[in-house]
């Protein structure tokens, strides 16, 4: 067993301080980093030491690993916890933590570097017989060559970058007379982006779904899922509501998705907290996608689900010790959602909207968690990711989650800058997402220009409640969907009294 007593957690914000409160409920000492726009961040305050890693830049702060490792050394620290983003996925980081004698809290550096390159992961998992998108598996730059397989799989197709994430690279085509340009500025944009110009060819799935799946694996070969997750609710091809399980997988499909998942795992000999991400198309034929090395953003719904602290089995597992359990032991309790909090305007195309929180007051109550590293008075860096807080609930049902949700939201109160509350409450309330019949283009389908307006009928708020209500009376969730009306899509009242700063 490879004893750890000092941890340092080489992040920030909200994702630093719930590292850090595990660390501290399992005993041990733990050691921030900031940089100088962090100096008086919560996470810094909470820790038993921290030490300012550079200035505001990431590049020049969160992303020092030779500066994190030798803060380290100076402080007798015997592992990092990488959160996610900023290191957590670097398999050069993760080596050189080992090479310096420390415990890295993540997979091993070789690992990453399978499964961080979706051409060598499509290669790993084939022994494994793992669903995959129709298209090439190895990367392709020869334009006509290129051409001749795309229409050969049939447009529309994607171009996507190798090492590319979070939509950079990527480029639809849907006629073939558009697809040497596509691909011309796909290679431009993975080159500029990720330093790598490799790009490779999909076919387009129509209407999905995404569905990640969670797994833990152990350094004695002991791998499980623990169940899915639905993160269909996108803007730029990144998560904003997820929620804990999908409303539209049966036992059957769950049970098929997570072995893959864990086959998927089991080809890079996978050890601690990972997910693996599929596309699941209308007729529920489902695709592998990527595997992220890493704790998601996330992981707060599967824990509510499953009664586990994600953090923990990491730091065990990095331990060298076993899981505790076995697939077979775990089951989902109820249901959750996340929304992501995001200092952005909704009705301005997401853009950030950086400034103080004049007002910063958190929801409370039964069954709600908020994860943040904010406090009222602070200001929102514009150095970093603009997201404020996840705000998690769980419920019984996935109807009285929904309804937890729309309570949390209206007892939310900031004031400041625009956020995603609005719109948060807006989809919550919308038909396509009550009934479940939804996919990753509800933006571009169901949130129309003006679609949170200050105030929706009163009519059509209680056709809403009616509609929850109903499903909430329910034993258990009716197997006919039940439906919004189309006119409470709004949002409600609160998130904009919050946002004026009216009480």
């Amino acid at each position: 067993m490879k004893k750890i007593t000092k941890l340092l957690v080489a992040n920030r914000g909200e994702i630093a301080l719930r590292v850090l409160r595990s660390a501290k409920e399992m005993g041990l000492q733990t050691v921030a980093i900031y940089s100088e726009a962090d100096r008086h961040a919560l996470h810094v305050r909470y820790a038993d030491q921290a030490v300012c890693v550079g200035p505001p830049p990431s590049s020049q702060s969160y992303l020092r690993g030779d500066r994190i490792i030798e803060i380290c050394r100076e402080l007798g620290v015997d592992a990092i916890h990488p959160g996610y983003g900023f290191l957590s996925e670097n398999a050069g980081f993760a080596r050189a933590v080992r090479e310096a004698g420390l415990i890295f809290v993540g997979p091993s550096p070789e690992a990453m570097e399978i499964m961080g390159d979706k051409l060598s992961a499509k290669q790993a998992v084939k022994a494994y017989s793992i669903p995959l998108v129709p298209g090439t598996d190895e990367a392709i730059s020869d334009v006509p060559a290129a051409q001749r397989i795309a229409e050969g799989v049939g447009f529309p197709i994607l171009i996507k970058a190798s090492a590319g994430g979070g939509g950079k690279g990527m480029r639809l085509v849907n006629h073939a007379a558009e697809f040497e340009e596509q691909m011309q500025l796909a290679v431009s944009e993975a080159t500029s982006a990720f330093g790598d110009g490799a790009v490779f060819i999909e076919k387009f799935v129509s209407g999905p779904r995404h569905i990640e799946i969670q797994v833990l694996g152990d350094e004695h070969g002991h791998l499980v899922h623990l169940f899915e997750r639905e993160c269909s609710i996108q803007r730029r091809h990144q998560k904003v509501i997820e929620e804990a399980p999908s409303s539209v997988l049966t036992p059957e499909l769950r049970a098929q998705m997570g072995q893959c998942a864990v086959d998927v795992a089991r080809a890079c000999a996978y050890t601690g907290a990972g997910t693996v991400e599929f596309l699941l198309d209308d007729q529920h034929n489902f695709y592998f996608l990527e595997m992220n090395t890493r704790l998601q953003v996330e992981h707060p719904v599967t824990e509510y689900i499953t009664g586990l602290d994600l953090v923990k089995e990491q730091i065990r597992v990095a331990q060298g010790l076993p899981l505790p359990f076995a697939q077979t032991d775990l089951r989902i309790s109820g249901h959750a959602l996340e929304l992501r909090v995001y200092a952005e305007d909704p009705q301005n195309n997401f853009l950030p909207d950086i400034g103080r929180l004049t007002t910063y007051v958190r929801p409370q109550g039964p069954g709600v968690r908020v994860d943040d590293g904010f406090e009222q008075g602070m200001d929102i860096p514009i150095y970093y990711d603009p997201m404020i807080a996840k705000l998690v609930v769980h419920g019984a049902t996935r109807a009285e989650a929904i309804a937890r949700m729309l309570r949390a939201i209206e007892e939310y109160q900031i004031t400041g800058i625009e956020t995603t509350l609005g719109f948060g409450a807006y989809v919550l309330r919308h038909p396509a997402f009550v009934s479940g019949n939804f996919d990753t283009n509800f933006i571009r389908d169901h949130f129309p220009a003006g679609a949170l307006a200050p105030y929706p009928p009163d009519e059509a708020t209680a056709k809403v409640a009616a509609a929850l209500g109903a499903m909430l009376l329910s034993e258990k969730q009716p197997k006919t969907p039940v439906a919004a009306p189309e006119t409470a899509g709004a949002a409600a009242s609160g998130w904009r009294r919050n946002r004026l700063g009216v009480r």
